[in-house]
């Protein structure tokens, strides 16, 4: 039975998708939860129509995507910490810092897509990974300052 998903499902597939799934499976599982819908005769060209337009979003998301992370990628930022006497930082720098560093710079990011390999609590220089898309990451030189 061919099934159109509507949200992400593990292991199964991908919200707008057209899958082809076992007809105890859909009836007993994802119908009830709401998590599809089957595909028949009628529906089918509608399905795939949305299926192809999610694919063609998802296509023009991560160019632009991927021209952001060139733009990041580019960047080396400064930022300005009071340390204690062995060179560490009070507090550690925070994603809702870099998103404001970063929104100095003009670019608009959200706290969830910033990533640290480890946490920043001294003087130095990091690289900082900024996640854009699935698909898409970049990173970026931050250096600490006193």
């Amino acid at each position: 039975m061919n099934v159109f998903l509507l949200k992400n499902i593990v292991h199964v597939g991908l919200k707008n998708e057209i899958i082809k799934v076992s007809s105890g499976y859909a009836k007993n599982f994802l119908f009830p939860n709401k998590l599809a819908v089957e595909v028949t005769k009628e529906n089918e060209a509608l399905y795939k129509e949305k299926a192809r337009n999610v694919q063609n979003r998802a296509a023009i998301i991560d160019s632009t995507a991927s021209l952001l992370a060139d733009e990041i990628s580019k960047l080396s930022l400064k930022i300005k910490k009071t340390v204690q006497d062995n060179n560490k930082l009070y507090a550690a720098i925070s994603s809702t810092e870099v998103v404001d560093l970063l929104k100095e710079q003009n670019i608009t990011i959200e706290k969830n897509q910033v990533i640290f390999e480890k946490a920043i609590k001294e003087k130095g220089t990091f690289m900082v990974t900024i996640k854009l898309s699935p698909k898409v990451q970049t990173q970026f030189t931050l250096q600490v300052i006193a």
